[in-house]
């Protein structure tokens, strides 16, 4: 029987700013987005997730708008795909579903168009359209991303050896980012901005040396984001109290919110995880362990 060539692209969520670190740090996270897609006639979108089946299921599909204008930059046109997608990423809830999206446009075009990308071309056509680098850098390297953009050029460092792992309190609202970008101020003054950018100095610092109270103290000082996003969600300073009391060494806004991250050591996430489910029942509460990997894209074979 003939073999019909097929592709799988597995791309992980992500978390952005771990309290100052704003729109340049990120963190990957074992929630994913999958692809199956093979070559087809026409584009078809697939999916048995009741979220995505709300989305358009042909070529005007973000993804595969992604990919076809990732192409066109290369001078290529995209042969039209049918994808299968699951998801265990939700939308709008701070967790980077969006960034994983245009990372899985970026990788489709990639191997079905044969752009023969680097990582780099990548990490820099998706901060093009994202805007900043934490969330699609963090999905695309996978572990801590810190990135810096400006006049098109993209520097980022990834580390992938951190021995921590999260709690995320997941509500069931959704928070659309352009929603909590409005309530941010427009400027600082020079003595804020040094207070809010030698914190996310520091919150760095004490991650790779795995000083996790100064981390937690960090998180909490953050000055960018933070304190104007908080009043959008009700709940946080409960969560935060009660994971601080219950062996977590830090909270955070994952991106722009709802979710909350609640850090714990290796090996103190699962319990933290059950204490805070049975506090707040109404919440969904994942352990999240961070993805060393990024994306990536396996060729595989279908018998026809």
């Amino acid at each position: 029987m003939p073999l019909n060539n097929q592709w799988m692209i597995k791309v992980p969520a992500s978390t952005a700013n771990l309290g100052p670190g704003f729109d340049s740090m990120g963190l990957a996270v074992d929630l994913y987005l999958t692809l199956e897609v093979e070559k087809s006639d026409h584009w078809e979108f697939l999916s048995p997730n009741p979220e995505l089946t709300q989305l358009p299921t042909d070529e005007t599909h973000f993804i595969a708008q992604i990919a076809l204008e990732t192409a066109k930059k290369y001078g290529k046109e995209l042969t039209p795909c049918r994808v299968k997608m699951e998801s265990e990423i939700p939308l709008a809830r701070g967790l980077g579903s969006s960034a994983s999206a245009i990372i899985a446009g970026i990788e489709l075009a990639d191997i079905v168009g044969g752009l023969n990308l680097t990582k780099e071309e990548k990490l820099l056509l998706s901060t093009d359209i994202e805007g900043h680098p934490d969330n699609v850098g963090a999905s695309l390297y996978g572990g801590l991303v810190i990135g810096s953009y400006r006049q098109n050029e993209v520097e980022m460092l990834n580390f992938t050896n951190l021995s921590f792992e999260m709690a995320a309190v997941i509500p069931k609202e959704i928070l659309l980012t352009k929603d909590s970008r409005g309530v941010l101020p427009n400027s600082f003054s020079m003595k804020e901005a040094i207070e809010a950018s030698s914190a996310a100095n520091v919150l760095v610092a004490s991650l790779l040396s795995e000083n996790w109270e100064m981390a937690g103290k960090m998180m909490e000082r953050d000055r960018f984001h933070q304190p104007y996003r908080r009043p959008l969600i009700p709940f946080y300073q409960d969560v935060e109290q009660f994971a601080k009391e219950n062996g977590a060494f830090g909270t955070a806004l994952s991106g722009a919110g709802p979710t909350v991250l609640c850090f714990a050591e290796k090996g103190n996430g699962r319990q933290l995880v059950t204490d805070i489910q049975k506090a707040f029942p109404e919440m969904t509460v994942k352990l999240l362990q961070i993805d060393s990997s990024g994306s990536r894209v396996c060729e595989t074979a279908k018998r026809k």
